[in-house]
């Protein structure tokens, strides 16, 4: 796990090449704290900053081919290294180092991208082919780990993070409204558009080739589902199950391929559980897990973890996360997230991975992706109970469904089948609406974007980013199942855009933490979009094959208990007596006006309704995490990007 950065063309100068790659590499030190390595080469400069986790001594990048045609910047890992070096070696090919970079390396010599195909793992890379005069960026299918670029100076730079480009000189960083207004509807920007102007991202699963002048961006992998006509049978379950566990036995063990010792976040739930119980069958000197509790009970799983870890005598660690600490390290966690966010959830995980950092290690794996691909999110359960419930529109029973998919909302209990079919918009949508599954989320999203200023709307125009979102879905989307379109819009946007960006990538890397994830490799989420949907969804009881899956692994009783999702405390840890004091000096008054994004005169009552304790309900949480976050971001593109203090700004 690294930092990548470059250029190609544009003609730059070697003195202010080395410049300019060295500002990057400064930029990302905190990725790869172990070593760095610039190269600059006629028209192309590749540097990287090192996290040594393979090939400890002679891994060292960028690297270059023997004949020095090829150089490759790379950041992630490539978990089958082992069985393509030993296939590579078979044709002859011979190997200097022990480290994965230098299998890709080869493999992208003998075969080109098509070679893409044949890894499983999680990167970023950029091939630069001298004889050629080309340069190749690539991302991995899940899009687990970043890819960003710019046109400066005449050439594309590129880099693992926002904040290196931002370091070039006169580099310009400016809110894109429109991306603006898809984290307000969406939750993430689409790619490859990001929260700045003029600044990109390779989407996930695609390549960029930059040549003579020309860029094609195109995608190398895509998850897809069978038609609805081709869905198994669902005779097949038993076997299916052992299947399943035999993969996730195999993705996990190929996870823990490294020179240093592997951890896990252990979360109390199923996902993490069974990835922690299988690791422990492969790990021989025991079992190091990281768990985060809080003081609030509705956020709180700690029984669970302890007793997952008692079960497989791990060592386990935990990080208690105050309000307090949230709203004290929001701040320095802006300083790494390259994204307004509308929840304080990442700041927790900041906090763990430093905990992990402080322990000496720098691999977990994490239980992120089953929730996605094996539909465990109480959106798909809801979206079913939805179009159950719009086939009889003035049924009074069947809106008392919705209480029994929230037992973490007791306010739903009190509500009437009239305010739950309003509020959950069922009888109002056509069931053919490619988004079905989302609206309700994003409209609830979109309420948020009330505090947004007259300018700011006047700009958006009629622009809607659930529209735009909508016409970029494959052009076989129509003929999924529901499940499996619900299960598409989540894994394809949501998944990468925020769960394995800000919640993942950024803040882990922010401490050179890398994260593994079982769940996302290739052939389990094959694996998984060929089941049937009842195979996932039976009823109203998520990840059913998976449960299935984890028992005589997992306690039963964590198993079977409801799912609690990843939730922290938002705005209530900006009420007073905790008030940071920074809240005034980046909501002040004149600063917004200044910036024009937001209506300074609703956000100011917002701010005194935080400060009071007063906020309740998602929207004016959303908002006031949203526009603080965009504030923060605003501010720190305005130092280009140096991270805040956890005590306030600078």
């Amino acid at each position: 796990m690294c930092g990548i950065a470059g250029y190609f063309g544009g003609n730059i100068a070697p003195e202010r090449a080395a410049d300019h790659l060295g500002r990057m590499v400064a930029a990302l030190r905190h990725r790869g704290p172990d070593g760095d390595g610039i190269l600059v080469r006629g028209d192309a400069g590749l540097a990287h900053t090192r996290l040594s986790i393979v090939g400890l001594a002679d891994g060292a990048q960028p690297m270059v081919t023997e004949d020095a045609a090829l150089a490759l910047t790379f950041n992630g890992e490539i978990f089958n290294y082992v069985e393509l070096r030993d296939d590579l070696a078979a044709r002859g090919h011979r190997f200097r180092t022990a480290s994965d970079t230098e299998v890709l390396l080869t493999a992208l010599a003998e075969k080109g991208p098509t070679c893409l195909t044949d890894l499983n793992g999680d990167f970023a890379f950029a091939l630069h082919d001298a004889r050629n005069r080309r340069l190749v960026l690539a991302r991995d299918r899940m899009g687990v780990r970043p890819l960003f670029y710019t046109q400066h100076e005449g050439a594309l730079f590129f880099a693992s993070e926002i904040a290196a480009l931002m370091a070039l000189p006169g580099m310009a960083a400016e809110i894109d409204p429109v991306a603006l207004d898809q984290v307000f509807t969406l939750w993430c920007p689409i790619p490859p558009r990001t929260a700045y102007r003029n600044i990109f991202e390779i989407p996930p699963g695609h390549l960029m080739i930059v040549e003579d002048g020309r860029q094609e961006v195109r995608p190398w992998w895509q998850l897809s589902f069978p038609d609805r006509g081709d869905i198994e049978p669902a005779g097949r379950f038993e076997s299916r199950v052992e299947e399943l566990r035999a993969l996730l036995a195999d993705a996990t063990r190929i996870r823990l391929r490294a020179d240093v010792p592997v951890g896990a976040y252990l979360s109390g739930g199923l996902d993490s559980s069974l990835i922690t119980a299988l690791a422990a069958r492969s790990v021989t000197r025991g079992l190091h897990t990281y768990s985060l509790t809080f003081r609030s009970a509705e956020h709180d799983e700690s029984a669970w973890q302890r007793q997952m870890a008692a079960t497989l005598d791990a060592t386990a660690d935990s990080v208690e996360c105050s309000a307090e600490a949230i709203a004290r390290h929001l701040p320095e966690v802006m300083g790494h997230i390259d994204r307004p966010i509308l929840r304080a959830a990442p700041v927790p995980l900041h906090l763990l991975a430093a905990r992990v950092r402080e322990r000496g290690m720098k691999v977990v794996l994490t239980g992120e992706g089953a929730d996605e691909i094996f539909a465990g999110y109480d959106l798909f359960r809801e979206a079913r109970v939805r179009r159950f419930c719009g086939r009889q529109p003035g049924s009074v029973r069947r809106p008392r469904l919705f209480q029994r998919l929230y037992p973490y909302l007791p306010g739903l209990k009190q509500q009437t089948p009239e305010y739950l079919a309003r509020f959950f918009a069922f009888g109002s949508q056509a069931l053919d609406d490619p988004l079905y599954s989302h609206r309700p989320r994003f409209r609830s999203t979109a309420a948020a974007k009330l505090f947004f200023s007259a300018g700011l709307k006047e700009a958006l125009g009629d622009y809607d980013a659930a529209e735009d979102l909508a016409a970029q879905l494959p052009a076989d989307f129509s003929r999924w199942h529901p499940l499996h379109q619900a299960q598409y819009l989540e894994t394809t946007f949501l998944l990468p855009g925020y769960i394995l960006s800000s919640q993942g990538d950024r803040v882990m890397m922010a401490n050179a933490v890398e994260g593994r994830f079982p769940f996302l490799d290739h052939r389990v989420v094959a694996f998984a979009a060929g089941l049937a949907p009842d195979a996932k969804l039976l009823g109203l009881r998520e990840k059913h094959i998976l449960k299935e899956a984890a028992r005589g692994l997992v306690p039963a009783a964590i198993v079977d208990r409801p799912k609690q999702p990843y939730r922290a405390p938002d705005s209530e840890s900006f009420a007073a007596p905790q008030t940071p004091a920074y809240l005034d000096t980046v909501l002040a008054p004149e600063r917004l006006a200044e910036g024009g994004l937001f209506n300074v005169q609703a956000l100011g009552k917002l701010k005194e309704k935080v400060r009071n304790g007063q906020v309740s309900g998602f929207r004016d949480n959303a908002a006031f995490i949203g526009i603080l976050s965009t504030e923060l971001l605003r501010g720190a593109a305005a130092r280009s990007i140096e991270p805040a203090t956890s005590t306030g700004i600078r």
